[in-house]
């Protein structure tokens, strides 16, 4: 049954932290008072998250903060893995910079990985609202895709290229970059028995597809919009867009949102794949061996933090083009 906006439970109380956040947080940025005037960004997402979050519980009972928070806390840890992957792109394509960053180093990274931790989270939560709304039922029942025998092979091959030509090329292949993931792990995705979006695609279902679509062009607005209004924040040097611009990004750019959207629906979901082989295991095993796996687990999460950190070092080098 389609659902409409007004038919809200009773709203969590995240969602209204979510809504006082916001308000506060904007007050802080018409008077300039920190650190809601530099970190605009940060405060405006996370109250976003809360409030379409609690929207999500109020009308299915059920959502990924509330109900499913390991793997929320999951997905916002990996979110800043999955967006530090295309600031390492960034130092070849140099499509964006920051500007007005604080100058205090665990400040401004501590505020890097918060803002970065949004990026997944959003979309996931926007495409969960869409469809708890529900958008685009009818494309449940489409047409079949019928792929070739070998479509793996060349999904592979092309996300490849995809990836290694804005690297060589930049100037000409940037854009490519937002969609090399998508053919790149598909295939993996499909062969392992994860979510795919080939494999709807196969049944004839293309709703979650353009769920993730619609919710990327949805966040890109919001991004954008926020992002402009922060005192700290990133502007673009993108080649060939023109100089017509919607907030800081050239119009046209707005174009790269939607298939991101849809890169991070199938990064992540491979992401789950490497957590389940990873720390997963059966309620059944021994007490040593589910040790092992969170030990193993923990180590992850503090080398993936080194990594970030490595990262973090990068962008302060050669993205952030002045400090406040």
């Amino acid at each position: 049954m389609k659902k409409s906006i007004g038919h809200f439970g009773k709203l969590p109380i995240t969602a209204w932290i979510g809504l006082l956040t916001f308000a506060l947080s904007t007050g802080g940025l018409i008077a300039h008072v920190e650190p809601f005037y530099t970190w605009f960004y940060c405060f405006s997402w996370w109250s976003y998250i809360l409030v379409i979050d609690g929207m999500n519980r109020a009308m299915e009972e059920e959502s990924l903060l509330i109900d499913h928070t390991q793997d929320f806390f999951y997905v916002a840890f990996c979110s800043v893995g999955v967006w530090l992957i295309f600031e390492l792109f960034n130092l070849a394509l140099k499509n964006w910079h920051y500007i007005n960053v604080p100058r205090n180093l665990p400040i401004r990274w501590l505020g890097y990985f918060v803002a970065y931790a949004t990026v997944l989270p959003g979309i996931f939560e926007t495409a969960t609202f869409l469809k708890n709304i529900g958008l685009f039922q009818k494309l449940e029942k489409g047409k079949k895709w019928q792929p070739g025998r070998r479509w793996k092979l060349w999904f592979v091959v092309l996300g490849f290229a995809c990836l290694v030509l804005p690297v060589v090329l930049p100037q000409y292949f940037f854009p490519l970059v937002w969609l090399g993931f998508v053919f790149f792990l598909e295939p993996l995705n499909i062969s392992e028995g994860q979510p795919s979006l080939v494999r709807e695609a196969m049944r004839g279902s293309w709703r979650e597809l353009g769920l993730l679509l619609v919710a990327g062009a949805i966040c890109g607005f919001l991004w954008e919009l926020w992002n402009y209004w922060a005192g700290g924040k990133w502007i673009y040097t993108v080649p060939w867009v023109g100089n017509i611009k919607l907030f800081e990004m050239p119009v046209l750019g707005f174009l790269g949102f939607p298939p991101f959207a849809v890169e991070c629906y199938v990064m992540m979901t491979s992401l789950f794949l490497f957590r389940d082989k990873l720390v997963g295991g059966s309620g059944s095993e021994s007490t040593g061996r589910h040790y092992r796996r969170r030990l193993v687990g923990i180590v992850s999460i503090m080398v993936a933090m080194c990594l970030y950190c490595v990262v973090f070092s990068l962008i302060d080098k050669y993205t952030v083009i002045s400090f406040r």
